[in-house]
């Protein structure tokens, strides 16, 4: 399993934007098979700094997801949703492996 961690710097004056965009790719990330595990806002402290967490069952099928994302015209719309209100300064995104408890 791989677990895809992103930090969002966001406009928090377009906070309901960034939520809109966060609602299309839950269900997005879904239905390419993955598990999305939310987004989650600024509550108390930064009010620009936001975060998700999706996986796939490994890091092949992410390709898949995010090759197709290319193609598929409900990812094109999310995409062109952050970019015409620009409530997403910059994101980061790092791949995380559960730990393997059974040593």
């Amino acid at each position: 399993m791989i677990t895809i961690h992103l930090t969002y710097e966001i406009d928090p004056y377009k906070l309901a934007d960034f939520e809109e965009y966060g609602r299309r790719w839950v269900r997005l990330v879904n239905r390419f098979g993955g598990t999305h595990h939310g987004y989650f806002l600024p509550g108390e402290g930064d009010s620009d700094i936001a975060y998700a967490l999706f996986s796939f069952g490994s890091f092949a099928e992410y390709e898949r997801y995010r090759n197709a994302s290319f193609e598929d015209p409900e990812c094109q719309a999310a995409f062109e949703l952050a970019r015409t209100t620009r409530c997403i300064r910059r994101h980061e995104r790092r791949f995380l492996k559960p730990l393997d408890a059974g040593m």
